[in-house]
């Protein structure tokens, strides 16, 4: 990622060391890694696509701190009209990438192969989703496989930065498990694959991730709806209620984190949590994120690469400005100096 042209690209500063705003790059390595896994294809097939969602976070963002009307959606005003082209495009744009590879992906093992297979249901009848609810999946897995895991890297980068005495034991434990092998291998991908082992690269780096995820984590609150009514604790909840989860609240309260919670201290995941549902950056029970796993091990190799590679600090150009712009993210940039080892 970080390699000669990415050197090109980012701002002087010496001779061994330069300035990159890694936010921005890195939308461009998590768009990469999901087109590929997930449909095949390559970052300059789905480019169209990803900057017609970029369009529509914005009209979404802006709604959401709208006054919300009951069917002004359905008039005719500029933005509800650039709503509807854009939702047009992407599913056209996406209809095009299906056909293009509806040849080959049938039999892949990525996610579109998997949608387009046919399956049997309980009858033994064979059954297979409607183009339409093809694309649905795809915009979903394209928005989503690019976004979390683009902010949860831009975090972990940003922490270690500001932490160097966590980046070292990062370094330190990425060394031990890669030995001399400049990349993970085939062969060393098993250590890094079993998130919930508390050994060696797993552990330190793990509880890294997590604390990242616990202080930064991309999506700050989880909606659920009640289908039938029922009792939580000594509350009465109808059917049709939807209840937003305040995630980052609770990731932030210090009841259950201490007196620190508001400070990065990845110590506190070497042990079980006294409160199970504490932390959740993915969802949980049956509603989890299918990606979770597809993530957390696509940050895990990210950071192994660049971190063997490369020591790295907080820029001063660099302006601490969080904001939820649907996911939670630097508002201007991620600007990090690195030195090349």
């Amino acid at each position: 990622m970080l390699g000669n042209r990415k050197l090109e690209e980012g701002t002087g500063i010496g001779d061994d060391q330069f300035e990159i705003d890694v936010h921005k790059e890195l939308h461009n390595l998590t768009a990469d890694i999901i087109s590929q896994t997930a449909f095949g294809s390559c970052y300059e097939e789905g480019k169209q696509i990803f900057q017609l969602q970029e369009q529509q976070m914005h009209l979404v963002s802006q709604a959401i701190r709208s006054v919300y009307i009951p069917g002004f959606r359905l008039v005719p005003t500029k933005k509800n009209r650039m709503r509807q082209r854009l939702e047009k495009e992407i599913r056209e744009w996406l209809r095009m990438l299906i056909k293009a590879n509806d040849k080959t992906s049938e039999n892949s093992k990525n996610l579109l192969g998997l949608l387009m297979f046919a399956s049997k249901n309980q009858e033994g009848e064979e059954e297979r989703l409607r183009i339409e609810e093809i694309i649905d999946e795809c915009k979903r897995f394209y928005f989503v496989g690019k976004e979390t895991s683009v902010n949860l890297l831009t975090w972990v980068l940003l922490l270690l930065a500001l932490h160097q005495e966590w980046q070292s034991k990062a370094r330190e434990e990425v060394d031990r498990v890669l030995g001399r092998n400049e990349l993970p291998t085939a062969e060393n991908l098993s250590d890094l694959k079993i998130i919930s082992s508390f050994t060696s690269y797993r552990y330190i780096v793990g509880m890294i991730i997590n604390e990242t995820l616990r202080l930064c984590p991309p999506a700050v609150m989880l909606t659920r709806q009640s289908y039938t009514n029922i009792k939580l604790g000594n509350l009465d909840i109808p059917a049709g209620t939807q209840l937003f989860l305040a995630m980052i609240a609770i990731h932030h309260d210090a009841k259950i984190w201490g007196e620190d919670a508001n400070e990065f201290n990845p110590m506190r995941f070497a042990d079980s949590r006294k409160h199970a549902s504490s932390f959740f950056p993915f969802g949980l029970g049956p509603r989890v994120c299918v990606g979770q796993n597809l993530a957390v091990i696509e940050a895990k190799l990210a950071l192994a690469m660049i971190i063997r590679r490369f020591s790295f600090v907080v820029s001063p150009s660099y302006v601490h400005a969080p904001i939820q712009f649907l996911t939670l993210q630097p508002q201007y940039g991620a600007q990090i100096i690195f030195r090349r080892f």
